[in-house]
C-alpha cells in the first residue's frame, strides 16, 4: 500500500490490487522494489502490434508522436541492444568535443529544415542583361524534407485522401498519387503530385491544374516528353523500380534531375540490399559523376522511425517519403506481414474522423521535425542541406566490426 510510483500508477483506490497500466512509463521501480509483490509482463496485445519490421515499439511512438506532438522520452533509458539489422545497423555521431551544439528546438537559434527539390545548375550563368538563367528552372522548396507516398490500393478511399491531402497542404508539403486515382476523387491543389504512367499521358491535357511536381512511373521518353510540353514549369521526377548505375546515368543525360528510389516497406530493394546501401552507391555515383549537387534524391520504404529520416539524408538522399508510419499514425492494422508493396494489406478505423486524422499526421510530422532539429543541433548544423551524404557524422556497425575483428580467426563465419 506505499504505491511506490511517481508517475501514479499505484494512486488508485486500491493501490496495488487495481493499477493504472496507462501511466506506466517502464521504469521498472516497482518491480525492482517490490519483486515479491509487483511484477509487470508484456501486454499481449501489443505484441501483436505492427509486423517483423514495423515492431510495436514503433507502433508505441508513432501512436504517441501522432497524438500528442510531442517528443517521446521515456525515464527507462534505452534496454536494448546497441545495434541491429537496417537502420540499427547505423549510428550517428554527435560529438560535442569536436563540434559546437546549437539550440534550435528551442527557439534560441534558427535551424533551416527546408529542402529544394529540382534541377540546379552547375555553375551560375548570366544572360545578356546581367540576370541569371537558373532563375527559370522550376525549382519547389519545401519547409521539411518529408513528402507522401501514396498508400497501398486497398486503402485508397475518399477519406483517406483528404485527410492526406490536406495534412500536406497545411504542412507545406508533397502528396504523390496515381493519375487515375487524382482524376477519380478530384484530388487537385498545390500539394498533389500526379504519379504518371504511360497509359495515363494521353489524359495529361485533361487535368484541371499545373501541379508543382510530375512522377514518372518508370522511364518512358514519350511520356516525358509530353510532361514537358503539357507543364513546362513543373519539375520532373523519375520513381525507379528497378536501379542501376548505368540506368541512372542514362536517365541523367536524357534530362531527369530529380529521381525517387522506393524500396519495400521494409525497407528492402529488389536485390535484397537494405535501402542505405542503395541510397550510398546511387550518391556516390552522382558525386564520381560530377553532378551531385544538380540532382535532387527522394526516397520512401523502411521509414519507420524520425531517426530514420536523418539517417537517410546522411547516407545521401535530399528527402524521403513517407508510407506506412501515416497509416499507423491513423492507427492503422497490419494484416500479416507487410513487406510487399502489392500485396501489403492494412485495415484502417471503421469511423475515421477527417478533423482527427489530419491533426495526428500533422503532430507526427511536428513531432519528427523536433527530433531532426536535435540531431542538427547536436551535429552543429544549421541548415538540413548540409547533412546530406555527410557519411562522416555517422559509424554503420559492419564497418566498424570489420575493422576491428577483420584479423581474428573464426571472423565472419
Amino acid at each position: 500500500m506505499s504505491r511506490p510510483c511517481v508517475y501514479g500508477v499505484f494512486s488508485g483506490p486500491v493501490g496495488g490490487f487495481l493499477p493504472r497500466e496507462n501511466l506506466c512509463v517502464g521504469c521498472l521501480r516497482c518491480t525492482t522494489q517490490y519483486p515479491e509483490f509487483v511484477q509487470i509482463y508484456p501486454n499481449g496485445e501489443r505484441q501483436r502490434l505492427g509486423d517483423s519490421y514495423f515492431t510495436p515499439e514503433h507502433v508505441e511512438t508513432i501512436s504517441y508522436e501522432a497524438r500528442t506532438g510531442r517528443v517521446p522520452v521515456k525515464g527507462a533509458g534505452f534496454r536494448g541492444p546497441f545495434g541491429g539489422e537496417g537502420w540499427d545497423g547505423m549510428w550517428t555521431d554527435m560529438s560535442e568535443i569536436v563540434r559546437p551544439t546549437r539550440d534550435g528546438i528551442h527557439g534560441r537559434e534558427f535551424i533551416s529544415t527546408v529542402v529544394d527539390i529540382g534541377p540546379k545548375p552547375p555553375f551560375l550563368t548570366l544572360d545578356e542583361h546581367g540576370g541569371s538563367k537558373a532563375l527559370g528552372l522550376p525549382i519547389l522548396s519545401l519547409p521539411i524534407p518529408i513528402l507522401f507516398d501514396p498508400p497501398p490500393t486497398e486503402l485508397r478511399s475518399e477519406k483517406l485522401f483528404k485527410i492526406l491531402r490536406v495534412a500536406s497542404h497545411e504542412v507545406g508539403s508533397l502528396f504523390i498519387l496515381p493519375a487515375e486515382v487524382i482524376r477519380k476523387f478530384a484530388l487537385f491543389g498545390p500539394p498533389i503530385v500526379p504519379l504518371v504512367s504511360a497509359s495515363d499521358s494521353a489524359s495529361l491535357t485533361d487535368f484541371p491544374f499545373e501541379p508543382r511536381m510530375v512522377e514518372l512511373d518508370g522511364w518512358n521518353e514519350n511520356v516525358y516528353r509530353r510532361v514537358q510540353d503539357c507543364f513546362p514549369n513543373t519539375v520532373i521526377c523519375l520513381r525507379l523500380g528497378s536501379l542501376s548505375k548505368e540506368e541512372l546515368l542514362q536517365n541523367l543525360r536524357a534530362g531527369i534531375r530529380v529521381f525517387h528510389f522506393p524500396a519495400n516497406y521494409h525497407g528492402r530493394w529488389l536485390d535484397g540490399r537494405f535501402v542505405f546501401d542503395v541510397i550510398r552507391e546511387m550518391h556516390g555515383t552522382l558525386v564520381d559523376a560530377s553532378c551531385r549537387d544538380e540532382v535532387t534524391l527522394l526516397g520512401s520504404g523502411g521509414i519507420v522511425a524520425a531517426e530514420h529520416v536523418p539517417k537517410a539524408i546522411i547516407c545521401g538522399l535530399d528527402a524521403v517519403a513517407l508510407d506506412t508510419p501515416l497509416l499507423v499514425a491513423l492507427q492503422a492494422q497490419f494484416l500479416g506481414e507487410c513487406a510487399d508493396r502489392a500485396t501489403g494489406r492494412f485495415s484502417l478505423p471503421s469511423r475515421l474522423k477527417e478533423d482527427w486524422g489530419i491533426q495526428r499526421v500533422k503532430n507526427l510530422l511536428a513531432s519528427w521535425r523536433d527530433q531532426l532539429l536535435e540531431v542538427l543541433g547536436a551535429m552543429g548544423l544549421r541548415e538540413v542541406r548540409r547533412l546530406r551524404g555527410e557519411i562522416g557524422r555517422a559509424m554503420f556497425q559492419q564497418d566498424l566490426e570489420r575493422e576491428a575483428f577483420s584479423g581474428i580467426e573464426g571472423y565472419g563465419s
